[in-house]
This record gives C-alpha cells, sequence and structure tokens, in this order.
C-alpha cells in the first residue's frame, strides 16, 4: 500500500510539474539584423517575460521563403505550441503551416491577411487606409502634380502589393494630375537597389517628382538617392522605415515623411495573441487587446484589424528613436 500510495504522489507531482510548463512559441521574421525585427524582437522577448511564455523570434540570414520553411519545421519538430510568421510569401508557407496545424500547433501571422492555414493574423492597421495615407502625404509635398513611382519589399508580399495598389487607386480617384511611371519595385528590402531604381526614374523621368517605398530600408535607399543629387526640393520620398535608421535623411528633408506601426508592439502582440488563442480564449468583434484596441474581426479570413499608427515627421522622430525604433 505504500508503495502505491508513493506511486500516486509521484504521478501527482509529475502532473503538477506538466501543468505549470509555459507555453512555447517561435516567430519566424522575414529576415534577422535588421531595426525593424530587432525592435519586435524586443517586443517578443518583454511580454514573453510579463506572460510567462517561453517566446523568442527566429531571424533567417536573407528574405527567401525557403528559409522560412526551414525554420517552421525547426519549430514543429521542438513541439512547440504556437507558431508566429512573418512571411515573405505567404503561398510558399502554405504546405508548412497546414502541417503546423495538423499538430496541434497554433498559427499567428502578421502582416498576411487572409493567410491560409493560420488561425489568425494580425494588422496594426488597415492596408487601404495605410496606403491612402502615404499617398496623402506624398500628393501634398508634390502639389498634387506629376510622375511618381512606388517600391515594395517583394513583389511576392501581398500586403505591400494592396498598400501600394490602394495608394494608387487613391491617386486616381483624387490627383489626376499625378502619374504612376514603371511597375512596382520589388526592392525595398534593399538599400542599395532602392537607391539604384529611384536614380533610374530621375534619369528616365524629366518631370518625376515622387518615391513611395515599403520596406523599412526602401525608403533610406531612395533617401539617400535624393539626397547625392541634391534633389530633395524636387523629388518627395515618403514611406515606411526605421526611424533611427533613417533620422539624418529625415532631418535633411531628403526623406518627407510617412508611416509606421510600432515593430515592438507587434513583437509584444504575437505573444498576446498567441497565449490567447492557444488557451482558447475567444475573439471576437470589439474585442479589447493592449496595442490594437477594440478589434475589427473579419472572421472569413481570420484576419484582426486594430488602429495603430505612428507618424515619422521631424516632430515624432525623437519619441520613437528613444522608443528603441
Amino acid at each position: 500500500m505504500k508503495r502505491i500510495a508513493a506511486a500516486l504522489i509521484s504521478l501527482t507531482l509529475c502532473g503538477h510539474a506538466l501543468a505549470a510548463e509555459p507555453l512555447k512559441m517561435g516567430v519566424v521574421v522575414k529576415v534577422g539584423g535588421n531595426a525593424w525585427f530587432n525592435s519586435m524582437e524586443e517586443g517578443i522577448k518583454k511580454e514573453a517575460a510579463k506572460e510567462g511564455i517561453n517566446a523568442w523570434q527566429v531571424g533567417p540570414t536573407a528574405q527567401d521563403p525557403a528559409q522560412q520553411v526551414k525554420a517552421i519545421e525547426d519549430l514543429i519538430a521542438q513541439k512547440v505550441d504556437i507558431i508566429g510568421v512573418v512571411p515573405v510569401d505567404p503561398a510558399a508557407l502554405e504546405p508548412v503551416l497546414k502541417k503546423a496545424q495538423q499538430a496541434g500547433i497554433k498559427v499567428i501571422t502578421h502582416e498576411s491577411p487572409s493567410q491560409k492555414y493560420a488561425d489568425w493574423d494580425f494588422e496594426l492597421v488597415d492596408a487601404k487606409t495605410f496606403g491612402e495615407r502615404h499617398m496623402q502625404l506624398m500628393a501634398q509635398c508634390m502639389h498634387e502634380q506629376g510622375q511618381y513611382a512606388i517600391i515594395v519589399g517583394s513583389l511576392t508580399i501581398p500586403l505591400h502589393r494592396v498598400w501600394a495598389q490602394s495608394a494608387i487607386d487613391y491617386q486616381k480617384q483624387h490627383y489626376p494630375n499625378m502619374q504612376q511611371v514603371g511597375d512596382l519595385f520589388g526592392t525595398g528590402e534593399s538599400v542599395d537597389e532602392s537607391m539604384r531604381v529611384t536614380n533610374e526614374m530621375m534619369n528616365k523621368y524629366p518631370d518625376f517628382k515622387g518615391m513611395m517605398a515599403f520596406g523599412s530600408p526602401g525608403p533610406v535607399g531612395a533617401g539617400r538617392a535624393v539626397a547625392n543629387r541634391r534633389a530633395k526640393d524636387k523629388v518627395c520620398v515618403v514611406g515606411a522605415y526605421s526611424p533611427s535608421q533613417a533620422a539624418s535623411l529625415v532631418r535633411s528633408d531628403n526623406i518627407k515623411g510617412g508611416y509606421i506601426w510600432n515593430p515592438m508592439t507587434a513583437g509584444e502582440l504575437f505573444v498576446r495573441i498567441g497565449k490567447r488563442v492557444a488557451e482558447n480564449q475567444p475573439i471576437q468583434q470589439g474585442t479589447q487587446i493592449e496595442g490594437m484596441g477594440k478589434l475589427r474581426v473579419d472572421s472569413a479570413s481570420h484576419t484582426l484589424f486594430g488602429d495603430s499608427l505612428e507618424s515619422l515627421d521631424k516632430n515624432n522622430m525623437k519619441k520613437l528613436i528613444k522608443m528603441g525604433l
């Protein structure tokens, strides 16, 4: 009887130990080492410590869908509870995300609305609004006339294409004296390539007055091209960029401004939303989540929308840099 009692106590203690084991979450970003994703990693670590979760970020060495697939495969093998992803190519990830869900792992994505095989994707701002706000800013700088082009992080990122198309549609509706030139350029994750494209546009089009760039290195490259040509009074560069990386170009007016959401907040939200989903807590219209406010929920596409933008104007830069962005 004593042996049976001891065995029961041992099983009970083992059960308690298992129950107390924290949730495990890995977040796979587009590429490691840049300021944007460094800030996101800080948010993940900070919120994980607060929530008692074991969470970490995985940053591939290049913006490569195959590297993201490999990172997700590794997380599945580690039997994590939650996988977060900022996809480079959402379609390329579908098979491995399906595999994760089949293994009982919750999947949360960011910057990938309507992602197939994700429990939820979250966006800190509606994609259409994000594109329109950038077009309004650029049109104001261009005095609503002249030629412009748009750089995106990659032609395979649907969200960036939505931002760009929303900006173009808004221009056609509101600014008839402006004209897009060239196709979308998928160079926004490279400073050098974005600089090259901007130089080409300035050389090719005599009435070129605006470059909109998405992907945080993109506006920096465009701004450097404008600075090298001393063209800040002719060409308006706007976009979404890391404040610390672009500070000198903003101060010198070679970048006119733009909008971002806070990547540190996005990192925190990966953990908040992931924990909520893993614990089967409901998410519905009007649910309040810190960092997003009251949610607008698109249940059909499994996408959550907030309303949280930061202006990248000179007056706001000090605050954002102080935050580590």
